[in-house]
C-alpha cells in the first residue's frame, strides 16, 4: 500500500471553493446524461424569482424569494408580516411564484424546505408533499423537505 502525505487545512478559501465547485460540475457533467444535456443550455443556470407584496405604505409585507433551476422552483424563503398573517398572503405570494415558475418558465415542480414551528402545515394545505424529514436539525427541532408538482 502507497501511503500519500497530505497537508488538510479548514480555512475558506473562495478561489478554491469556485475551482472545486467548477470541478464537481465537470464530473457530475461526465457522469450523467441529462446533466450533460443542460450544459450551456439556459435550464442550466439558477434565474432568481421574488414575490413581494407591499402595503398602502409601500412597505413590505411579506415576500417570497427563490430561484428556479432546470423545470424546479426552488423556494428559500417565504415570510409575511405578523400583522398580515391570516388573510391569505403567503397563499397569494406562494401562488404567484409557482404561477410564474410553471407559466414563464416551464417549471413542472417545486421543492421548498421549511422548520416543525414554522409553516409544514401551511405547505400541506397547498398541494405540498413531504418528501424528506430531518430530526435535530438543529438539536430539538425538524427540518422539512417538501416538494409538489406544478403541471
Amino acid at each position: 500500500m502507497v501511503r500519500r502525505m497530505f497537508r488538510i487545512e479548514t480555512e475558506v478559501d473562495k478561489e478554491r471553493r469556485d475551482l472545486l465547485r467548477a470541478r464537481l460540475r465537470d464530473t457530475n457533467t461526465a457522469a450523467s446524461p441529462v446533466l450533460r444535456a443542460l450544459r450551456g443550455t439556459p435550464a442550466e443556470r439558477d434565474v432568481p424569482l421574488h414575490v413581494w407584496a407591499l402595503d398602502a405604505a409601500g412597505e413590505v409585507a411579506g415576500g417570497l424569494v427563490g430561484h428556479t433551476w432546470t423545470t424546479w422552483l426552488h423556494v428559500a424563503y417565504l415570510w409575511v408580516d405578523e400583522r398580515h398573517r391570516g388573510a391569505g398572503l403567503g397563499t397569494r405570494l406562494l401562488a404567484q411564484a409557482e404561477r410564474t415558475a410553471h407559466e414563464e418558465r416551464g417549471c413542472t415542480a417545486c421543492r421548498l424546505e421549511t422548520w416543525d414551528f414554522q409553516a409544514p402545515e401551511f405547505y400541506r394545505k397547498q398541494g405540498y408533499e413531504v418528501v424528506c424529514v430531518i430530526p435535530d436539525y438543529p438539536p430539538g427541532i425538524t427540518e422539512y423537505t417538501l416538494t409538489k408538482r406544478l403541471d
